[in-house]
């Protein structure tokens, strides 16, 4: 079997510099390229990084020659500054992408979204993911792929101090949540990149939900 290309937004984020990690000791894949806001200097063989604007990102970038695309790029409202800065990230990122990637002939287009996304909810955060969801499930792209996870287990070089708390609580309680509750069990950054690599792989339904990333 010929070796694939990968493509990666949000390489640095918690999940993305798990993903990279995977990525560089799977030989399923024989190049990585990454996509990133400032160099990081990856020193890796198989990384080839590529700076870009992505508040232009359909100008920089028309099409590409790859494989397999996976976007971890993902903020808070806090940290863009604004609700209009926060939706620029987490949907007009993934959506472009989704259109580059529907126009490349992509096979596989894994995104991260979250638990609870809703393009009708009442909650801003669980909106706009919704919404970036119908979005991408409008395109004629070959397979998609939208993760669902929970809070997301992991250290992050930026300080969230109530995610950091509910980290904690989660950890401490995770072995209570069975049953109906398990779809809102915390889930670590390392077993979200493990199952974006795998239903990179084997796509299976568009939508993988919580409980099922537990189980990869």
């Amino acid at each position: 079997m010929k070796s694939k290309i990968a493509l990666v937004l949000g390489a640095t984020g918690l999940v993305g510099e798990k993903l990279i990690s995977l990525l560089v000791q799977d030989e399923y894949y024989r190049s990585i390229i990454v996509l990133n806001r400032r160099t990081v200097g990856y020193q890796h063989q198989k990384i080839k990084e590529t700076v870009v604007d992505f508040e232009d990102i359909e100008n920089s970038i028309k099409q590409v020659n790859v494989d397999h695309i996976f976007c971890c790029i993902g903020t808070t409202i806090k940290k863009a500054g604004s609700k209009e800065a926060f939706k620029q990230v987490d949907y007009e990122i993934p959506v472009v992408m989704g259109k580059i990637a529907e126009r490349s002939g992509v096979k596989n287009f894994v995104v991260i979204s979250s638990l609870g996304a809703d393009e009708k909810s009442n909650n801003f955060y669980s909106s706009i993911k919704g919404r970036m969801e119908n979005k991408l499930m409008q395109y004629n792209l070959k397979h998609l792929t939208l993760l669902r996870p929970s809070l997301l287990l992991g250290k992050r070089e930026e300080k969230r101090v109530g995610e950091g708390i509910a980290q904690v609580v989660f950890s401490l309680f995770g072995f209570l949540m069975v049953g109906p509750l398990k779809k809102y069990k915390a889930i670590s950054a390392q077993k979200v990149a493990t199952a974006m690599i795998y239903y990179a792989k084997h796509p299976a339904e568009t939508i993988i939900e919580n409980n099922n990333l537990h189980k990869i």
